[in-house]
């Protein structure tokens, strides 16, 4: 069962922070974060149900470090679009 846990941030970049203008938030999760349970977490957590879900899985990239090879950890992002009107005060920047 998906947990708020899961949720590793809300990524505020140029593009995501127009993209919240019309609704859509970002989110930064484990891989192994579903559509649907994000959507548990969203109705529990923040009591909205999003209209849609769009999933990305992003792998991480890999590094040299003073000479060593070394691979960041895999994530996935969610674009989660929220209902019109709605909108998570803890989250606004």
């Amino acid at each position: 069962m998906a947990d708020i846990t899961d949720i590793k941030s809300i990524l505020y970049t140029e593009k995501t922070l127009g993209q919240q203008e019309n609704g859509v938030i970002v989110v930064q999760t484990s891989p192994r974060m579903t559509k649907t349970g994000l959507k548990e977490v969203f109705r529990e957590y923040f009591g909205i149900v999003p209209n849609k879900i769009n999933s990305l899985n992003q792998s991480g990239k890999i590094k040299t470090f003073r000479g060593k090879k070394g691979k960041q950890n895999d994530f996935k992002k969610f674009y989660v679009t929220l209902p019109e009107g709605a909108e998570i005060e803890s989250l606004a920047v």
